[in-house]
């Protein structure tokens, strides 16, 4: 086809869709609702992925945590984490293995903090410094503890923002003093934020103490060295494996199990399931677009409808177009182009309803959405496939008219 001709196509394209606007109208109301229910299906989905991503993100990467095991008293078993079986010693062992990044050892406790007349009540973690650096955890304000810290076991706190918000309101704890457990401790530093964790919990709402100086001061355990887990991090995905099963026979070495023996020691790995999270996001977000998608298909079908009326309404026209030396390929251009059209106006105006309807929904509800670039595109490919789909047929037909016929027509 000439391209000097699809102007002027554009043009009577547009002059036919203009002489019926109520119809073109309901016509393209398909189209409108089916675009937008992707684009805001599509957004609400890909929030709930960069969400997850972010919470990943906050967690750290290439996590294991180890937990003590459970104990039996009287025929009743505790949970995990609730007896004596880890040790830090343990921990330190563990970070020497190939391809361990970190490796923590965590006591923790829930305590009433005091700060002049406010106080708050929130969890203390008694670690060391490859906390911070397996959970990828960085000071905001002020500074962390050291080794040094953890060997003398110095009173020392480093507070979440939550806590530090409570506390302290606006202004920096950094060289203040407060205390947990009627033990005073001087705040040395702030955590930047991390936000919630996959389970809800406000990470950010914690203080982060030396593991020895919650030992001695906080836990009170009877046992010593007793930890109730082990963050420990990987230096890169394909370490993974080669840690944990590292991690597990060391421990049982350690432990002295003989064959046949469970472990005492419980080994979680947080990446598989914060990944598996990822995906099952994922999987939501392209499962909600295909259900939207539905109505584009019930929109191309009216498309298909309102074409096939429009071309038995202009039989005659097209019969004197042909006898005047139209060709088969333009008529059914013309038609074509008309098709084309109304799916691309709809698609337009859903797209501005998609995009509203997903801002509308993060304003009332406080959900996360996320409108990209690639979903309105996609939204516009699809809209335009449909269109040509839809409209073939009709524009196939009025092509295939007999002039003499046509022109009969009445």
């Amino acid at each position: 086809m000439n391209q000097r001709m699809i102007v002027p196509m554009l043009g009577e394209a547009w002059h036919a869709i203009g002489a019926n606007r109520l119809r073109a109208f309901l016509t393209m109301l398909g189209m409108m609702i089916g675009v937008g229910a992707v684009v805001l299906m599509l957004a609400v989905g890909q929030g709930a992925s960069a969400a997850v991503k972010k919470q990943i993100e906050a967690m750290g990467s290439h996590l294991f945590v180890v937990l003590a095991g459970s104990q039996q008293a009287g025929g009743v078993r505790t949970g995990g984490g609730n007896a004596t079986t880890l040790t830090s010693d343990d921990a330190y062992a563990i970070r020497e293995l190939p391809g361990v990044t970190a490796g923590a050892p965590v006591v923790i406790g829930n305590y009433q903090l005091v700060f002049e007349s406010n106080n708050w009540n929130t969890q203390v973690f008694g670690t060391t410094p490859d906390y911070m650096t397996a959970r990828d955890w960085k000071i905001a304000d002020g500074s962390s503890f050291d080794d040094g810290d953890v060997q003398a076991a110095r009173r020392v706190a480093i507070l979440g923002k939550t806590t530090a918000q409570n506390l302290f309101g606006d202004s920096s704890p950094v060289g203040q003093t407060l205390r947990i457990k009627n033990a005073p401790f001087t705040v040395v530093g702030v955590l930047a934020p991390k936000g919630q964790s996959l389970d809800g919990r406000d990470q950010d709402d914690t203080v982060i103490v030396p593991l020895t100086t919650a030992m001695r001061n906080l836990t009170g355990s009877r046992f010593r060295n007793a930890v109730r887990m082990i963050m420990v991090q990987a230096e890169s995905d394909a370490a993974m494996n080669s840690v944990e099963s590292g991690m597990k026979d060391l421990l049982r070495e350690r432990h002295r199990l003989t064959n046949g023996q469970d472990d005492d020691f419980f080994v979680n790995n947080l990446t598989a399931v914060a990944n598996s999270a990822a995906e099952t996001a994922k999987t939501m977000s392209l499962l909600l677009g295909a259900i939207a998608s539905v109505s584009l298909l019930v929109g191309g079908i009216g498309i298909m409808n309102i074409m096939l009326v429009s071309v038995t309404e202009r039989t005659r026209e097209i019969g004197i177009r042909m006898a005047i030396g139209a060709r088969q390929k333009d008529v059914m251009a013309q038609f074509l182009m008309e098709a084309l059209m109304l799916s691309l106006t709809g698609g337009l105006i859903g797209v501005a309803m998609g995009a509203g309807g997903a801002f509308a929904v993060q304003a009332i509800w406080q959900t996360a959405v996320q409108v990209t670039t690639q979903s309105i595109i996609l939204a516009f490919a699809v809209s335009a496939a449909i269109g040509l789909f839809f409209g073939f047929y009709p524009a196939w037909k009025a092509a295939r008219l007999d002039p003499i016929e046509a022109l009969r027509y009445q």
